[in-house]
């Protein structure tokens, strides 16, 4: 299960500078988005993705592919490509922020994404002013819609 809620962080507001945290070049592609499968390559790992309907939960089965596959199936995606540059960034509640820079066309798009182990967790956070507009229920920032041409 995936538990994730989604900021538009305010960028010039950012308490930290993402490029001193890892960063992941990440390029994923959508062979359907209903239900959502995903086909990404997360630097030298690829995966199939089945997620579920959902905003806030959903299901979520990661399946890893062979660099071949990855690039067979890449090929079939609908849409456009996304790619993004993925930092993460610990908070100070013990919990992991994502922070996606987009590239390409959907430049300079930034979304941010924190992944919880409940819903009741999620629901109760308080996110610092710094991350903007919670856009966790806005079906317009699944990566599946921002694929769509």
């Amino acid at each position: 299960m995936e538990i994730e809620r989604k900021f538009l962080p305010i960028t010039d507001r950012l308490p930290f500078q993402p490029e001193d945290f890892p960063c992941r070049r990440i390029e994923q592609g959508y062979l359907c988005t209903e239900p959502v499968v995903r086909v990404r390559r997360d630097g030298d790992d690829y995966y199939l993705t089945y997620k579920s309907k959902g905003l806030l939960a959903r299901e979520e089965y990661n399946l890893p592919l062979t660099r071949e596959s990855y690039q067979h199936l890449i090929r079939k995606a609908d849409g456009r490509i996304i790619v993004k540059d993925r930092y993460v960034i610990p908070l100070d509640s013990g919990l992991n922020l994502e922070l996606d820079v987009f590239r390409g066309e959907l430049a300079p798009l930034v979304l941010a994404e924190i992944e919880f182990t409940d819903e009741e967790s999620a629901k109760n956070y308080q996110p610092p002013e710094w991350l903007g507009e919670d856009v966790t229920y806005s079906p317009a920032y699944h990566n599946s819609t921002l694929s769509r041409c």
